[in-house]
Parts: C-alpha cells; structure tokens; sequence
C-alpha cells in the first residue's frame, strides 16, 4: 500500500513539473489573467465553497476542535472576498521571473547577470487552513512554480471544493490542472511520500503547528524551508505610552488568538509605574484573557494565574498569554532570546536609545516598534499573500511572497570564450 501511495504522489510530482515548464515561460500578462480568472471563478463558486467549508467546521466541533483551530478553518463569505482581494493585489505586484538580481562585465570582456527563476515544484503541508491553498495557487503560479498541497483532513471539503475552482480556472486560461494538486486523498501516507520525494519536489513547506513542522523537518528527505510557531513577545518599557500600550496590547493578543502572529507573552518593565501595569493587566482579563503571570506580576495582579516553565515557551493560540516583570531593555531581550520561537517582538517605547538596543539586540524574523505583532502577514506588508512565513536563517525569512518562492541562474555571455 505504501509503495503504491508513493508512485501515486511522485506520478502526480511529475505531472505538476511537466506543467510547470509551460508557466515557466509563460509572460506576466498571462499569469496575471489566469490569476484573475481564478478570483472571478471563486467569487463566483462562494456558495459552494462556504457550504463545503461548513461540513469541515461541523466535524471540527464533533472532535472538539480548540476555537482557535476553528477559526483558521472558518470560511465565510467576507473571508472568501478578502482572499480574492488578496490574489488580485499579487497579480498587481511586479513578476519576480526574469529580474536582473546583479550583472556587471568582467574584465575579460564576458558580460555577467544573474536573474531569478522559479525553483519548480513545491510542496506544501498545513492543516485546518482552507485560505493557504489560495494564497500558495496565487503566489505558486505568478512565480512560475507547480504545488502539491496537503491540506489535512480538517479541511479536506473545503480544499477539495477551491482546488476543483482553480484547476477549472486555470484550464480555461490555457494552463494545466496539474499545476496546482492536493494529496488530501492520500492521507498521512501521501504527507510522508511527499516528505521522501527526493528528485521530485523542489522544495518542502510546512505551515502549521509545533509537532506537524517538527514531523516535516525531521523526516523530510527533500529541502524544507521551516515555518516556525509563533511565541511572540511585546516588551512595554518604561518610557511606552500607556495609551497606545494598551490599545496594542489588545490587538496583538485578542484580534484574531488562532494566528502565529498573536502575542503569547508581554513584558513589562519594573520602572513601569504600578498603576500601568495594573491597567495592562486589568485590560487583557477584562477582554476575557487568561494571565498566566510571574510572583512580580501577581502580587500587583492576585487574580492572575501562576506561570510555570512551560508557560514561557508556549504558543496558546487561545485567550491565554504568559506575564513576566524585566528589569530594563537588556533583560527583556536576553529573555526573549531564550524563550523566543524566532516570529515577531515588539516593543513599547518612546526612548529611541532603548528602541535601538532592543533592534539590535533581538533576533527574530520581524521586529514591531510601536505596533501590534499582527502586522507580521504578507497582505499587511504589501506582498500580497503569504506562502508562510520563514523563522529560519536561510534564503527567505519572515513572510514569503514571490520573490522568496524563486531562486537564480547565472548567466554569462562571451564571444567565443575559453578559459586560459
């Protein structure tokens, strides 16, 4: 059965690459219309696709899915109108296929350029994240690149029903269905084939929860690119604005709780006035958030919880954040360093010197001055989608939109050239 399932995922890998050659040379224009076409179509199936969405999220709730896992699975039409809006600001971004990255003459009169190409076929594996399968089509195809997606179980209706929308779409746009494949079919099974496609797929995403990127990174046979969780601290120093704090505060940690850019922890300075602290505190609960807090914190705050070890490395993905006291800009980022998953800091302050120590001191994917960790999205941050977003050191870090899911070729040219 194994085997099987393993011809089955690299038959599908070769397909997708055997189209991929066609939208490799594809001009922007006609990437760009194909995208379009794929919003029309969505738009335009929304009632099948929030219908199939609402079997995925009944199932969820018989399994007792965590409300924040339901709210990622969600589908409601406005969230269908937002991802279309998003797939049409890709087609306004630049092509990333073909720029000139550097080029120069050399001295022995060969001329040099270096340009980027898409890197072929992708893989993708989340869980419970109907939007990502738009958002990796949208940025897969401007980018000249095939997908093979692994959705998960949670969201198989949902998944099934957009992949049906963009295959139908791209076929009337002249490209291939195969450009864009789900493996939901194939189960776990199909994940681990995918994981062990070596020669087959290009490069492996995975997007989802601590142990689904951890299962990736350790048992990938293929280039992973990891995206990490999202233990995300803000540190309001003694000189924030308390207004603004609070208003900050709030959003990073009870606008949407299901996200990786959610904030997990807040640290407060010990120069902070009590009487702020108190209001941080008293704001968050009475939002409805649980403070799992320091002995600093719940001597001021006794109604607050105890924070245990494990507290300070959580990703709560729930009305949940963890509360600790610093003493100044050095301790909060040697904290943050021990603690930190590597996703977004942000910090409080009007003091530019210690904004500064805190920037230089951190060393995350992004950093927030002044604003909510929420901002950490390629649609917040003009890229248009994401296809996830990067913790590591490699090529791409923090959101990944086009120009990461690209690579380069050299190219030099010469009149009949030898090498001496």
């Amino acid at each position: 059965m194994r085997s099987e399932i393993t011809k089955e995922v690299r038959a599908r890998a070769q397909r997708a690459a055997r189209a991929q050659k066609e939208l490799r040379a594809a001009a922007t224009w006609r990437k760009n219309a194909a995208l379009e076409n794929i919003a029309a179509a969505l738009c335009a199936n929304a009632d099948t696709i929030v219908g199939a969405n609402q079997l995925d999220i009944a199932r969820g709730k018989e399994q007792d899915m965590s409300q924040g896992l339901l709210d990622r699975l969600a589908l409601s039409r406005a969230r269908l109108e937002q991802i279309c809006r998003g797939i049409k600001e890709v087609v306004s971004l630049p092509d990333p296929v073909g720029k000139v990255v550097r080029g120069q003459n050399l001295e022995n009169g060969l001329q040099l350029c270096q340009k980027r190409v898409p890197i072929g076929t992708l893989g993708v594996i989340y869980e419970a994240r109907p939007n990502v399968t738009v958002d990796v089509a949208a940025l897969a195809l401007k980018s000249g690149n095939a997908a093979l997606l692994r959705g998960g179980s949670a969201a198989r209706n949902s998944n099934e029903e957009l992949i049906r929308v963009i295959g139908q779409a791209l076929v009337e746009s002249g490209f291939c269905a195969d450009l864009i494949v789900s493996l939901d079919d194939l189960g776990r099974p199909g994940a681990s084939a995918l994981m062990e496609a070596r020669g087959y797929i290009d490069l492996l995403i995975p997007r989802g929860g601590h142990s689904l990127i951890q299962a990736v990174v350790e048992n990938a046979k293929v280039p992973v690119i990891e995206t990490g969780t999202g233990n995300c601290h803000i540190y309001v120093s003694a000189s924030a604005d308390i207004d603004q704090a609070e208003a900050v505060v709030l959003n990073a940690k009870t606008s949407r709780v299901g996200v990786c850019n959610a904030a997990e922890t807040l640290l407060l300075d010990a120069a902070l006035p009590e009487q702020a602290k108190v209001r941080l505190c008293e704001a968050l609960t009475q939002a409805g958030v649980t403070l799992h807090a320091d002995p600093e914190v719940r001597k001021m705050f006794p109604g607050a919880q105890v924070a245990t070890n494990e507290d300070w490395d959580r990703e709560y993905l729930s009305m949940d954040i963890a509360v600790k006291i610093v003493d100044g800009v050095i301790e909060a980022t040697d904290f943050i360093g021990k603690h930190s998953s590597g996703h977004t800091e942000a910090i409080l302050a009007t003091d530019t010197r210690v904004v500064s120590e805190f920037i230089a001191r951190v060393d995350s994917a992004a950093i927030a001055v002044n604003a909510s960790t929420r901002f950490t999205d390629g649609g917040q941050l003009g890229l248009g989608a994401e296809i996830g977003i990067s913790t590591q050191k490699m090529h791409a870090r923090g959101p990944m939109g086009l120009e990461e899911l690209t690579t380069t070729t050299w190219i030099y040219t010469g009149e009949g050239h030898i090498r001496k």
